[in-house]
């Protein structure tokens, strides 16, 4: 038997397969972008049709490079969540645009919800806010919305990206794992199934949904001509909750940060489900014959969809990686700060209503200056979260971070300055990845247990703080600043 493990790591902006040893070595990668739809302001979607064909053109491009089918144990799949698909139980093709985690269109109606009084209930069920973050409106607006749901009847179906994608690989198995179901709304985090009061007031019929299951085991196999033999689908999980089990955080107060088109910190915490009175939200990290462990989580919206936007909006650079350069190349960020509420603000202020701002420009500002308050912005947020997370009894000892932008060594150092932390990357940054590969391994047989497929994982290096007390406090004064004026507009 193979011990090559295929993992489909879905995306917002790109849906890539890559293959892991064992050992956590990656062997391949293939990747390809997903085109993001922008139909109104506020408003994201995908076509989930593309994800689909892309998605399988990843994957069989790296069991070609792999020696064919029969070298490949499991699939893993994680996937971007929250963002959900409804599609044709008969077909397997969308009905309808995929509504991205991103979305905003619900605002008003999460506003509705919070004015009659439901977020206590809300946060007391799911560990998580009324905000149009989470599917459940999202869901509850297309069907009421979308002519075409409706028109579907009993061959209706809905689910977050992995539902959608295991429905198509195995010709209809109809699931969702435990870590998705808990970024929906419409589960309770402590049953492990999904809540009537809660489809009730998102107006979601329980018929539509999937079966909620576990993050690692047998979850089916592909059908035979999908791949020419079939593969079973042992593990999959929410991209942040994966990218926690990817940087072993296993052990109360294990805490990473995964720098990717948002940022996300989860804090493990344990087989009982911590609730926080400073709105960071608890959520499941994953789930194993049954029993659910459970973390803290900080959700920043905007991270290096930022650095994007410089890219392809405004021009301001040609690739990415340019932004360390010019970062460097000038002393400061000359007075220049950067809020990028692009899509609203996350914890641990949620609010969706809140739009971007540059302050502090002059004659004297210049592309670099903003490139740098664009990547200064990443430690301001983080510092607001690590505040939240220690109000409610976390205080941050150390931080493992990964994602795209850790690349970056001028991020990853003003983080360590700003939090005054030591930062620890690992030599591998796609984690998000390496733990499905991990779940996968473990619901395949090839680790006793979740714990022990931690071996995959191998340290990089850490970062320590270097600056100086009086900058560090100038830079978070210029932040609060900045941020208490974005918040004041449109304030109630």
């Amino acid at each position: 038997m193979s011990d090559t493990i295929l993992v489909l790591d879905e995306g917002t902006t790109s849906t890539r397969a890559m293959r892991f040893a064992v050992d956590g070595s990656c062997l391949g990668s293939s990747q390809q972008e997903i085109t993001q739809h922008y139909p109104q302001s506020g408003e994201v979607e995908h076509d989930a049709a593309e994800i689909w064909q892309r998605s399988v053109d990843v994957m069989r491009a790296e069991i070609e490079a792999a020696g064919g089918v029969e070298n490949i144990a499991a699939i893993g799949i994680t996937n971007q969540r929250e963002t959900i698909v409804f599609w044709d139980k008969r077909s397997g093709e969308p009905l309808a645009p995929a509504i991205v985690w991103q979305d905003r269109r619900t605002a008003a109606i999460c506003d509705r919800l919070r004015a009659y009084g439901h977020e206590p209930m809300v946060q007391r069920k799911t560990g998580l806010l009324l905000d149009p973050y989470f599917s459940g409106s999202k869901i509850g607006w297309a069907l009421e919305n979308w002519p075409q749901l409706k028109a579907a009847g009993e061959h209706l179906a809905v689910g977050t990206v992995e539902s959608y994608l295991i429905f198509r690989m195995t010709g209809g198995l109809h699931i969702t794992d435990a870590s998705n179901a808990a970024r929906t709304a419409l589960m309770d985090i402590h049953s492990g199934q999904w809540d009537d009061e809660l489809l009730g007031l998102f107006g979601v019929p329980h018929a539509i949904l999937p079966q909620i299951v576990d993050c690692a085991g047998d979850f089916g196999r592909t059908e035979a001509d999908l791949f020419g033999a079939p593969i079973p689908i042992c593990g999959m999980a929410g991209d942040q909750q994966a990218a926690t089990i990817g940087q072993g955080c296993f052990a109360p107060g294990d805490t990473k940060a995964t720098f990717g088109t948002g940022a996300f910190v989860l804090s493990y915490a344990g087989t009982s489900a911590p609730l926080s009175a400073h709105r960071i939200l608890t959520t499941i990290g994953w789930q194993l014959d049954g029993v659910r462990h459970y973390a803290l989580e900080g959700s920043i919206f905007v991270s290096g969809s930022l650095i994007q936007w410089l890219r392809d909006q405004l021009g301001m650079i040609v690739e990415a990686e340019e932004s360390e350069a010019l970062a460097r190349s000038v002393a400061d960020n000359g007075g220049v700060t950067i809020v990028p509420a692009l899509s609203g603000l996350g914890a641990p202020h949620w609010r969706a209503d809140a739009r971007a701002a540059i302050t502090g420009l002059s004659f004297a500002s210049d592309k670099a200056h903003i490139v740098r308050a664009a990547l200064e912005a990443m430690a301001h947020q983080m510092m607001d979260l690590k505040t939240a997370f220690a109000a409610d009894g976390v205080d941050w000892s150390q931080l493992r971070v990964d994602g795209g932008m850790v690349s970056n060594d001028w991020m990853v150092q003003d983080l360590a300055d700003i939090l005054q932390l030591e930062v620890d990357r690992p030599d591998f940054i796609e984690t998000t990845a390496l733990g499905a590969a991990m779940l996968a391994a473990t619901g395949a047989g090839l680790y006793p247990s979740l714990e022990a497929s931690a071996a995959m994982r191998r340290s990089g290096g850490a970062f320590t703080p270097k600056m100086q007390d009086a900058e560090r406090s100038a830079r978070l004064a210029q932040w609060q600043a900045a941020l208490a004026s974005v918040l004041a507009q449109g304030a109630p």
